[in-house]
């Protein structure tokens, strides 16, 4: 019992000592793309960060469907760029980042195909109503009845956006909502762009 006291003594007057040391740089400063677009996009509480690791994949076999029964199979959007979005209604970035997607539909009309699919299971209804109040008609509500987008990219995160190339190869993932009205909007979908 005795030499514990001493050890017990020398490791708090460790820990005291180190409380008040200046904090270390880290090791390495962040220089990605993905930091540069949540920098930019944290003052209006958009903080997506941008993920390449999956560059050149492949489109997912993957079918959506809406509350009418219409169906469209992710690969038949080849041909020109997508953005696909994973969100769901009781997500709040989710429902905060609608309009810009909506937006950026608009915009991109005949250029670019935005697909929102939802990950809500099994409530269609509330799934078109989000969109009608947050969108102003240039997103279709699709549903993603199986998750089976949501496991295929694997983010563990809503909202997920993932960028195609005309051929179906991915371009990058946007992990985390975007304001996609914002000024780099344009530049981070150009490399998809013809």
């Amino acid at each position: 019992m005795s030499l514990r006291l001493p050890l017990v003594v020398a490791l708090a007057g460790l820990c005291l000592s180190a409380c008040d040391r200046e904090p270390r740089a880290p090791a390495q400063p962040p220089s990605t793309a993905a930091t540069d677009s949540a920098a930019a996009d944290a003052g209006e509480g958009f903080v997506g960060k941008i993920d390449r690791s999956h560059k050149g994949s492949a489109m997912p076999q993957a079918t959506l469907s809406d509350g009418s029964g219409a169906k469209l199979a992710i690969q038949s959007l080849k041909g020109k760029p997508v953005l696909i979005n994973l969100w769901a209604t009781w997500c709040g970035p989710c429902v905060k980042e609608l309009p810009t997607l909506d937006a950026l539909a608009a915009r991109e009309s005949g250029h670019l195909t935005v697909v929102t699919a939802s990950q809500d299971m099994g409530q269609p209804g509330k799934v078109a109503t989000a969109l009608a109040a947050h969108s102003s008609g240039h997103l279709h509500p699709w549903l993603d009845p199986d998750n089976t987008l949501g496991f295929f990219y694997n983010s563990g995160e809503l909202p997920t956006s993932v960028l195609y190339d005309a051929q179906g190869r991915e371009v990058w993932r946007m992990v985390g909502a975007h304001d996609w009205t914002g000024p780099d909007s344009q530049s981070l979908i150009a490399p998809a762009m013809p």
